[in-house]
């Protein structure tokens, strides 16, 4: 049975970057079109990204400019480079790898990312 295996996520301020990755198992990894989703709480999951066998890549709207999706096929992973994280990329990020046979989808991994904070002062 075909694993994804999902790593890189945690926890960074707006403005850094964190790289994940993603490794399958199946053979057939450098026909398949791989893809990155994310699920925000209380939110749908969405597509962040897609590349497919032939290198052709697509991104959301949202993403375009500061993610970076890249396959390498000698070593079946994915990555996706996200620069400039902002509050609003904070989600559950999932691999997917789709064929013909169908598509598969990794367990996911968690991306944070906390706001650059606001002073306060108090004073009597």
């Amino acid at each position: 049975q075909e694993q994804l295996v999902e790593s890189g996520g945690g926890s960074v301020q707006a403005g850094g970057s964190l790289r994940l990755s993603c490794v399958a198992s199946r053979k057939f990894f450098s026909v398949s079109t791989m893809g990155w989703y994310r699920q925000a709480p209380g939110k749908e999951r969405e597509l962040v990204a897609t590349i497919t066998s032939g290198g052709a890549s697509n991104y959301a709207d949202s993403v375009k400019g500061r993610f970076t999706i890249s396959r390498d096929n000698w070593r079946n992973t994915a990555h996706l480079q996200m620069d400039s994280l902002k509050v609003d990329d904070t989600a559950v990020y999932y691999c997917t790898l789709r064929n013909s046979w169908g598509t598969v989808w990794g367990q996911g991994t968690q991306v944070t990312v906390w706001g650059q904070g606001t002073q306060v002062t108090v004073s009597s």
